[in-house]
C-alpha cells in the first residue's frame, strides 16, 4: 500500500511560466494549470472514474443477490453475492481515499503555482508595480483567486468521472428498459435549463464583486502600514468609520452573490432526489405491471441513488467554473501588466565597476566607499540601480550599457538598500539571509556590520526569534540597522545604500560606516548622506547641486576648497545638534 502511494504521489515538480497564449482567457489559464500537471490530472481523472463507476457496482450485486439468492432461496448463493459485495465496497473505498488524495495535491498544485507565476511576474515587474495595481489586489489575486481557481480543477477528477458513470449508467438501464435510460439521459438537459441562469448570475455578480474586495484590501493595506501615522494625527476613527461603510458595501455585492449561489446549492441537493423520486416510482410501477423483476427494481432504485453524486458534481463543478473564470480573469490581468519591452542578455564585465551616471556626470570609481551627498542624490542612486523609471539606457558598469545587462544577473550583484525596503515576517536568521542560506557566521558578521548585535541579544531566541511583518516590532533604528544587515549579508560587487544611518544616533553611525567600509574593502559602496561623520569615513564624496556633481574630493579637501560644501556641511551639523 505504501508503495503505491507512492506512485500515486510520484509528479514532476518542474516550474515553468505560463505562456502568453496561456494568459489570453481565463479558460486558457485553467488549461494551463491542468497541463501543467498532466500526469497526477490524468491519475485523477482515472481514480474519480473508477470510483465513481464503483458506485454503481453494489446495486448490480445486490440485484443478483436478491434475484439468485433471496428470490431463488438459495443460501449459498447469498452468501457469495453478499461477500462479493462486501469486496467491492471495500475496494471503493480505498479508491475513494486514493482519488481523494490525489484532487488535494492537484488542488494545492495549482493553487501554488498560481502563486508562483504572479510571485515571479510581479518580481519582473519590479519598482513599476506599485504605480499599476494596488497591494491589496495582489494580496487578493495571490491568496482568494489562487485557491477559487484551484477548487475548479476538481472538475478533472470526480468531474470526468461523473460524466463516464452517468453513461456507464444510462447504458446498463437501457438494458433493463429503454425507457428508464430515456428518462435518466433527459435529466441533465433538464438540469442546465434549471442551473445555468443562475451560473450567469453568479458569473456578472463575481465581477463586480471581486473588483471592489481587491480596492478594499488595498485600503487596509494601507491603513494598517500608516496606523502609526494615524494614531498620531488622530484620525483613526475617521478611517475606521469610512472603512466600516466601504465593508458594507462590499457585504451588500457579496448578498447579490450569495442568491444565485444559494440556489444553485439547493438545485444541487433537492434536483437529484427528485429526480431519484421520478426515475423510482415509473421503476415501480414496471415491476407491479411485471416489466422487470424485483431484482432490477432494486438495482435500478440503486443505481439512481448513485446518480445523486454525479449529478451533484455536475451542479458544483459548474459552480465552480463559473466562479474560476472569474477569478481566473483577475490573475491574467496581473499576469499580463506588461514588463519593460526591453530584456537586456549582455553579461556584466568582471569586477565591482566602475560605474557611470551621464545624467548627473556622476562616476563611481570601483573598490572604494563614495558618499554622494546634495540634492537629488536618491535619483541619482535609483538611475544607478536602473529602478528608476526614468532611468534610461545611459548608466554604464564598466562600460557596458546597464540596460542591456540581464536582469537576473544584475540584481544579484548589485543591491540597492534603502529604509522603504520591506521587512517580511519571519526569523531574524531568514530576514537578514533573505533568498540566500542562512550561515550562522557570515550572519552574525553581517549583523556585527550593521552595528546590530544588541538587537538580536535583546530578542527572546536571538537569531530564531520571529520578527513582525514590516518589522512592526522594532524600532526606527533597529528595522534600519537590520535591512542594513541583509543587505551586507548578500555581498554585492556593488552596494547602493539610501541614508543607512539616518536613524541611529551618532556613536552607533560611526560604528556602522567604520564597520562598513572596512568589511566591504575592495568592493564597490556608495552610500547618499549629509552626515559630517560618514562624509569623513568616506573614500570619496561627490557633491550633487541640482543633481549634477560639482565637485569630487575627500571631506577634508572639500571642506578647504568648496564653499557649497562646507555650507552644507554646516547645515547639516546644526540639525545634528538640535
Amino acid at each position: 500500500m505504501v508503495e503505491i502511494r507512492r506512485w500515486l504521489d510520484r509528479t514532476s515538480e518542474s516550474w515553468a511560466p505560463p505562456e502568453p497564449r496561456d494568459l489570453t482567457s481565463s479558460l486558457r489559464f485553467l488549461v494551463w494549470l491542468t497541463r501543467s500537471q498532466s500526469r497526477r490530472v490524468m491519475m485523477g481523472a482515472l481514480l474519480g472514474t473508477c470510483w465513481t463507476v464503483g458506485l454503481a457496482v453494489p446495486p448490480w450485486v445486490l440485484s443478483r443477490a436478491v434475484d439468485k439468492g433471496l428470490v431463488a432461496g438459495d443460501t449459498a448463493a447469498l452468501v457469495r453475492w453478499a461477500l462479493l459485495l462486501l469486496a467491492i465496497i471495500v475496494l471503493n473505498a480505498l479508491l475513494g481515499i486514493s482519488r481523494h488524495r490525489t484532487m488535494t495535491k492537484i488542488r494545492m498544485d495549482a493553487s501554488f503555482r498560481t502563486v508562483r507565476a504572479t510571485v515571479w511576474h510581479t518580481s519582473r515587474l519590479g519598482a513599476s508595480l506599485t504605480r499599476r495595481v494596488g497591494a491589496g489586489e495582489v494580496v487578493t489575486v495571490g491568496i482568494a483567486d489562487a485557491q477559487t481557481v484551484a477548487q475548479a480543477l476538481t472538475v478533472t477528477g470526480p468531474g470526468v468521472g461523473a460524466v463516464v458513470a452517468y453513461a456507464v449508467i444510462a447504458v446498463v438501464l437501457f438494458t433493463i428498459s429503454p425507457l428508464l435510460a430515456a428518462v435518466v439521459l433527459a435529466g441533465v438537459p433538464l438540469l442546465a435549463v434549471a442551473v445555468g441562469p443562475f451560473l450567469q448570475r453568479i458569473e456578472r455578480t463575481s465581477g463586480d464583486y471581486r473588483a471592489h474586495q481587491g480596492l478594499l484590501t488595498t485600503r487596509l493595506v494601507d491603513v494598517l502600514a500608516g496606523l502609526r501615522v494615524l494614531n498620531g494625527l488622530g484620525g483613526k476613527a475617521f478611517v475606521a468609520s469610512r472603512y466600516a461603510q466601504e465593508s458594507q458595501g462590499l457585504v451588500g455585492r457579496g448578498y447579490r452573490i450569495a442568491g444565485p449561489s444559494s440556489w444553485v446549492g439547493a438545485l444541487g441537493g433537492g434536483l437529484p432526489a427528485l429526480f431519484l423520486a421520478a426515475v423510482v416510482w415509473l421503476s415501480a410501477r414496471m415491476a407491479a405491471a411485471g416489466g422487470i423483476s424485483i431484482g432490477d427494481l432494486v438495482a435500478v432504485y440503486g443505481y439512481v441513488a448513485v446518480l445523486v453524486v454525479p449529478v451533484t458534481f455536475f451542479i458544483e463543478g459548474s459552480g465552480d467554473i463559473a466562479r474560476a473564470r472569474v477569478a481566473g480573469q483577475r490573475i491574467i490581468d496581473l499576469l499580463n501588466l506588461p514588463v519593460s519591452p526591453h530584456q537586456g542578455t549582455e553579461a556584466l564585465p568582471a569586477g565591482c565597476g566602475p560605474l557611470a551616471d551621464p545624467e548627473s556626470g556622476v562616476i563611481i570609481r570601483p573598490g572604494v566607499l563614495t558618499a554622494l551627498t546634495g540634492t537629488q542624490a536618491a535619483a541619482v542612486i535609483e538611475r544607478l540601480g536602473h529602478v528608476s523609471s526614468d532611468s534610461g539606457p545611459g548608466v554604464t558598469w564598466a562600460g557596458v550599457r546597464v540596460h542591456d545587462v540581464a536582469r537576473e544577473e544584475f540584481r544579484q550583484r548589485l543591491v540597492l538598500a534603502d529604509n522603504h525596503a520591506e521587512v517580511f515576517a519571519g526569523a531574524v536568521r531568514e530576514v537578514v539571509a533573505g533568498r540566500l542560506e542562512a550561515d550562522d557566521d557570515r550572519l552574525r558578521s553581517a549583523i556585527r556590520v550593521a552595528v546590530a548585535e544588541d538587537v538580536v541579544e535583546a530578542l527572546p531566541a536571538g537569531l530564531d526569534t520571529v520578527i513582525a511583518a514590516g518589522g512592526a516590532d522594532l524600532s526606527g533604528g533597529q528595522r534600519q540597522r537590520i535591512q542594513l544587515a541583509r543587505a551586507v549579508y548578500s555581498a554585492p560587487d556593488v552596494l547602493l545604500a539610501v541614508d543607512p544611518t539616518s536613524a541611529v544616533d551618532a556613536t552607533t553611525e560611526a560604528a556602522i560606516i567604520e564597520r562598513l567600509r572596512a568589511a566591504r574593502r575592495d568592493l564597490t559602496t556608495v552610500v547618499t548622506t549629509s552626515s559630517p561623520l560618514v562624509l569623513d569615513q568616506a573614500d570619496e564624496v561627490i557633491v550633487l547641486v541640482d543633481g549634477r556633481a560639482s565637485s569630487v574630493g575627500r571631506h577634508a579637501e572639500l571642506l578647504q576648497r568648496d564653499a557649497h560644501y562646507r555650507a552644507l556641511v554646516s547645515r547639516a551639523q546644526d540639525d545634528a545638534d538640535e
